[in-house]
């Protein structure tokens, strides 16, 4: 029997996240590709229809149902509904431990998924860093921010072995929002607190989470700052790790993660806008793009200092980690072979 897959939320993550299963829905054996919009919004009517229009189908509080066929919408499912249809439940909304508590805890069956804000929801996961993670079958896993794709991408090509770093120290330079949101764009680039004595941000404190899954403990450190861009964030990064390496041996390393992107390239839109237009839907789903001419090495006794600068791919590294954990919630093992079908999504250069 073919397996369902609820969508919660259809904004930043979760629009291209309903139409990349919708769109391989078939390729990858999934039965119904449903999702819940929460609120009935007339400049959303044409992403509404166009999401059905690729096969997707329409869930909504079962209180609203009118309302969304009042804008002409063609409803499926009413949210109870579509929750007992699902064996997997993917959440993109910042809702996601409430959602837990109020409405997944009652199936304990099924398969939860949540973002990077919703700390503490499940075992936190990153497609490629810490699969094995899976292999406990955990019930509700959190899918790690972007930031953090990056910071433990970096990681693991630097050191795959996550035990020979000294320290390591990630400011992330955040874009002020993504462009298809509104009203928090920011004038002037404005500097994050430290929250965390141990690890500064919240970015270092999950990518340490995320390793410590694997019996790894990483010594990190992480600042963050916004910008006045809706473009990329960019992570610059400098490690200090045991033994000696080369710049070409780092290239080599990068080069040879296929969930990282090199490029020569030195600006945001560059990269943005390559990704716009070669991109399947418009993504990068790399964990990270690496720029080159950026990379520095100095090699001191008996280790080396790295550094350097990288673009994070917004969601795209967030949207293929949903989807390994959605194909594992319905296949288990496997899972990581129908995942192959997405390499050819992954960009070795940009």
């Amino acid at each position: 029997m073919k397996k369902n897959i609820l969508i919660v939320g259809t904004g930043t993550i979760g629009e291209p996240l309903i139409g990349l299963l919708a769109d391989f829905r078939k390729k990858l054996n999934i039965g119904h590709v449903i999702f819940h919009k929460r609120t009935p919004l007339v400049d959303e009517v044409a992403k509404v229809n166009s999401l059905i229009k690729r096969g997707a189908r329409l869930a909504v509080n079962e209180d609203l149902i009118p309302a969304f066929k009042e804008l002409g919408h063609d409803v499926k499912y009413d949210f109870q509904t579509a929750l007992k249809a699902a064996h997997v439940v993917i959440d993109c909304t910042p809702a996601g431990n409430e959602h837990k508590k109020k409405h997944y805890i009652k199936y304990p069956d099924k398969t939860f998924i949540a973002q990077g804000s919703e700390k503490g929801f499940g075992v936190p996961y990153a497609y490629g860093i810490n699969d094995e993670v899976l292999d406990k079958k955990p019930a509700f896993i959190q899918i790690v921010s972007c930031n953090t794709h990056n910071i433990a991408s970096i990681i693991n090509s630097v050191d795959p072995s996550a035990s020979n770093i000294e320290h390591g120290d990630f400011v992330c330079i955040r874009r002020a929002n993504d462009i298809s949101q509104e009203g928090s764009f920011i004038p002037s680039p404005k500097v994050g607190s430290h929250n965390s004595e141990k690890f500064g941000t919240h970015h270092a404190r999950d990518a340490y989470d995320l390793f410590r899954t694997k019996n790894k403990f990483v010594n990190i450190f992480s600042s963050a700052l916004k910008v006045n861009s809706q473009y990329m964030h960019i992570i610059r990064f400098n490690m200090v790790v045991y033994g000696h390496v080369s710049k070409e041996n780092l290239i080599n390393r990068f080069r040879e993660n296929k969930f990282v992107s090199l490029t020569h390239k030195e600006t945001t839109n560059k990269v943005f806008s390559f990704g716009r237009d070669h991109g399947y839907y418009g993504r990068i789903f790399n964990q990270t793009v690496v720029s080159v001419p950026t990379l520095m090495v100095d090699n001191l006794p008996g280790k080396t200092k790295v550094s350097g600068f990288c673009f994070t791919p917004q969601d795209g590294n967030s949207l293929l980690s949903s989807i390994a954990a959605a194909l594992y919630g319905m296949c288990e093992e496997d899972y990581l072979s129908k995942m192959k079908l997405f390499d050819d999504f992954l960009f070795s250069e940009i």
